[in-house]
């Protein structure tokens, strides 16, 4: 695969999560609409870190905020604070210590005004690519 197949391969997977965290969502998993919600930025990120790294294969992270810094993107204050939050999602969604208080903390509109957030963040995330 070339450069342009990686960034494509990451793209579309991305594309793919945001479709499923939608139907997560309506199913009144807000919890887990808002881990997937986490995996489709991740995804993008790294379709910009290929496009701006020599080599074809990101960091194996799933912070956000170190995959965006590596990718050469210039976070704003509100990003960072964004980004970081997000980060959240997938660590409560993954351990239980975490997954209960963080499962209380999902109503329907917590996760609606996230993923609402999420997506706009993935738009901007393409239009750089």
């Amino acid at each position: 695969m070339n450069k342009q197949d990686h960034i494509k391969y990451w793209i579309e997977s991305s594309k793919l999560d945001l479709a499923s965290m939608k139907n997560i969502f309506s199913s009144g998993n807000y919890d887990w609409a808002l881990f997937i919600g986490h995996l489709a930025l991740e995804k993008v990120l790294k379709a910009l870190w290929v496009k701006n790294n020599e080599t074809n294969f990101p960091p194996k992270t799933h912070n956000l905020l170190k995959i965006a810094e590596d990718a050469k993107y210039i976070l704003s204050d509100s990003d960072e604070l964004f980004l970081n939050r997000v980060n959240g999602f997938q660590l409560a969604t993954r351990y239980p210590d975490y997954k209960f208080e963080f499962f209380k903390k999902c109503t329907k509109e917590y996760a609606l005004e996230n993923l609402t957030k999420i997506e706009e963040f993935h738009l901007c995330i393409l239009q750089k690519i």
